[in-house]
Parts: structure tokens; sequence; C-alpha cells
């Protein structure tokens, strides 16, 4: 059985992803980062939980410079959480600048020493915030980084199974897969109860209604 490494952040989306590369035969190595994000503790132990769910490789990895370089609400305490605006065509608070790129070069390391051929993360770019690092044309700009700057024989490449989803399609592909969609977490304020108002609970939110499922985690609003 071939190894794919799934960036997971313990999100809905990468959550999904998951579950795509385990029904597409891989053995999962999943690979997690904290980088000093408002919800870093409750955002990892989804990603264990969900590890342990596929029985998966586990690795960790403290990128918290990221937060020293600040620039986002999510890392920078003094810049408050937008307020969800789901018609907004602005790039909102929460964008990390180049954040991808970070957890990318850290999974293609790894895909290296353990033999991956694959990586998959759950970019999302049809109905999502509006990141730039989530871009189609990101991921073929970055495999073909990836195959200019590794050994010829590691033959990685990044595929993005979500990226031209809408979120309530993700829901639905997560069900039909057997996703454990109650071990994730998505909310940008809160560890605890999700705010409910943030961009991301917002799609989150819509995005079950839409596809006609109650959400399993708690919410405060």
């Amino acid at each position: 059985m071939s190894v794919a490494v799934v960036l997971v952040s313990g999100g809905m989306d990468s959550c999904v992803t998951a579950a795509t590369a385990a029904r597409d035969g891989h053995e999962l190595a999943l690979l997690h980062s904290s980088y000093g994000q408002r919800t870093e503790a409750r955002e990892r132990r989804a990603f264990e939980e969900i590890a342990r769910h596929y029985n998966a490789r586990q690795l960790w990895l403290d990128q918290r410079y990221l937060g020293r370089i600040g620039g986002s609400s999510l890392t920078d305490a003094s810049i408050p959480v937008s307020e969800a605006d789901l018609t907004s065509t602005t790039i909102p608070t929460s964008y990390v600048p180049f954040r991808n790129a970070h957890f990318l070069s850290a999974a293609v390391s790894w895909a290296e020493v353990i033999g991956a051929h694959r990586i998959y993360i759950g970019a999302v770019f049809a109905d999502s915030s509006g990141y730039p690092d989530c871009r189609p044309e990101y991921y073929a700009a970055f495999n073909e980084l990836v195959r200019r700057g590794t050994k010829p024989q590691t033959q990685i490449e990044i595929v993005a199974p979500l990226i031209g989803m809408h979120k309530d399609e993700i829901i639905r592909r997560g069900i039909e897969l057997g996703a454990p969609l109650e071990l994730t977490w998505s909310c940008y304020r809160s560890s605890d109860r999700a705010c409910g108002t943030c961009d991301s609970c917002a799609l989150r939110l819509r995005a079950f209604e839409q596809a006609g499922v109650k959400d399993p985690i708690p919410y405060a609003v």
C-alpha cells in the first residue's frame, strides 16, 4: 500500500481530504502544524482524534514562527477576528500570509523521507474565504517547484481533491466516505463552543444547512 501525506488542520475540509486519501487506497501519514493560531490547542486535539480514527501515522510540527511574523487576526491578538461577511470580495483578516507554502514545504520534506508520492491538502477555492493560496494555479506552480527541487526518483505530487467543490458538496462527500465530522473544529475564535459568527463558522453552518444535515459540533450562537 502506498503512503500519502495528508495535511490535517483538524477542520472539516482536511478531515474529508483524509477520508478521500483513505478511499484512494493509501496508508495515511497525517501532518499538523501549530503556527500560533488562537485555537491552536483545540485544533491539535481534533487532529489527534482524526488520526486515531484512521489509525494513521502522525507528525506534529511547531511552526509558531508564523505567529511571530504576524499579519493575521489568527496569530496576532491585537487584530480582531472579523465578523463573517459571506458577500465580501476582499481577503479577510484571518488570512495568514503565504501560510500554505510553509505547510507544503514541510509536507514535501516528510514525503521524501518516508517515500510518499502524494501529498493531499484540503484547499477549497470555489466556496471559501478567498485566500490567494487556495487557488488551483497556486498548486500547479507548487508542483513544478517540487519537481525541480527534489530528487528525480521521488515523484511527489500535491493534490487538492476538494478544490473545485462547494462546502455543502464537501459535507455530502464526507458523509458518503464516513468521515468523522463530529471530531472536527473550524472556529477561528473559540476552543470551547464555536462562536458561529466568524468567517469559518459561517461558511460551515451555511454548508450544513445547504446539505440538509445537522452540524454535530456545539455553537455559542
